[in-house]
């Protein structure tokens, strides 16, 4: 990479080149504990996101990742402020926006394609269109020969990817990934992270992603969004501009990874919380 263009990454600097789908404006919310003190998630938190952009969600537990999913899925309506979809405000939850949990939230009892079909059914996706729309996602994340296979007899990873599946089969405009991967060996981690870039390649898909892992918010991410816990608001953003795949080992990948990190401690000294600024994993 040129010198300008990891100047550039380090920086947090970068133009946008596609029209913004999602702006979160102005967002602001509150949880109320058992003994009604309340604790501030989100102050006046903005966010856009761009067309076809990848971006990963890091930060310590607590710090509203997952909220912010919520609340861009219309699953979360108790906040202050607006989710702004291709220029319309939203309130609901839509097709066109779809979370996969880290838990595949699966049927048992259905074999693979069968799953996907359900999803298409309940869509009110036309009966003589289903099997293919099904066939056609499960041969995208190359499980065209276990269609007929029972979904309890599937690994972890093969679980993921009919998630992924189902997801795609409705044509929504945001994948909203929350720790998709964080229950799965480090293999099949990594075997995954390099379908959902290929994925994402051929599909240009919006994907907000939610990891706690660095080295993966940053060899997928066009941008890494790290949320503060303190303040409710972004501490920082990190620009991603490396080609995919990309090199951990690679100088600059390298680098960004680090000042993560090192943003990471700052906040956890900051916060005197020292065992997390300790127990960083990468």
């Amino acid at each position: 990479m040129h010198f300008d263009l990891i100047c550039q990454a380090l920086s947090g600097k970068a133009e946008r080149l596609s029209p913004i789908v999602l702006h979160l404006k102005n967002i602001s919310k509150e949880y109320k504990s058992s003994n009604s003190i309340a604790q501030t998630i989100f102050d006046g938190m903005d966010l856009k996101i761009s067309e076809g952009e990848f971006v990963t969600i890091i930060g310590k537990s607590g710090c509203g990742k997952s909220t912010l999913l919520n609340i861009v899925a219309g699953l979360d309506k108790s906040f202050i402020g607006e989710v702004i979809v291709e220029g319309k405000p939203v309130k609901s939850t839509s097709q066109d926006r779809i979370v996969i949990f880290q838990e595949n939230a699966l049927f048992p009892w259905l074999n693979v394609i069968q799953t996907i079909e359900f999803s298409l059914r309940q869509a009110r996706v036309p009966k003589e269109r289903r099997r293919d729309l099904a066939t056609n996602y499960l041969n995208m994340v190359g499980l065209s020969d276990f269609a007929d296979a029972n979904v309890h007899e599937l690994s972890g990873g093969m679980k993921q990817r009919v998630a992924i599946a189902r997801a795609l089969s409705l044509d929504p405009k945001f994948l909203l990934m929350d720790e998709p991967f964080s229950a799965l060996d480090i293999h099949t981690r990594q075997s995954l992270c390099s379908e959902l870039l290929r994925i994402h390649d051929e599909t240009k898909k919006t994907i907000l992603f939610v990891t706690h892992n660095i080295d993966e918010a940053v060899l997928l991410g066009d941008r890494v969004i790290l949320l503060s816990h303190s303040t409710g608001k972004i501490r920082k953003e990190f620009i991603v501009n490396s080609p995919r795949p990309r090199d951990l080992h690679h100088v600059a990948i390298r680098n960004i990874v680090s000042e993560v990190m090192d943003e990471l401690r700052e906040s956890s000294y900051r916060n005197k919380d020292l065992s997390y600024a300790t127990t960083i994993s990468i």
